[in-house]
């Protein structure tokens, strides 16, 4: 796992401090769902993507790290991941997960496996 899966990648484009809340998520093989949730923070930057109808309304924690471009004209956010990866990560709870170094290890864990570099 890269030490660098809670930061965005120095290619992906985006600005600390831009908002990115609507913002729509591509996944490798297509549309996941908009931009709900994000952080900037140093360690834990992070994408809280509802998913709508897609995984019945599940909400996905995505890690910065896996984020390859950020595109502000469209408004799009292109993930180094598949919907189905994205699908199985691990279960999220939006209200509970700020804070849980627990839930940040797995969720690493999860992605780091699965992360292209």
């Amino acid at each position: 796992m890269s030490e660098n899966l809670w930061g965005y990648q120095p290619t992906a484009g985006h600005t600390v401090g831009t908002d990115l809340i609507g913002y729509k998520v591509e996944a490798t093989d297509g549309s996941i769902g908009k931009v709900d949730k994000h952080s900037d923070d140093v360690t834990s930057s992070y994408l809280v993507v509802d998913t709508g109808v897609w995984i019945f309304g599940k909400h996905v924690l995505l890690p910065a790290g896996t984020v390859s471009r950020v595109d502000n004209g469209d408004k799009k956010i292109y993930v180094d991941l598949t919907k189905e990866q994205i699908k199985d990560s691990p279960e999220f709870d939006k209200d509970k997960h700020v804070g849980d170094a627990d839930f940040h290890r797995t969720t690493g864990e999860y992605y780091g496996r699965h992360r292209r570099v």
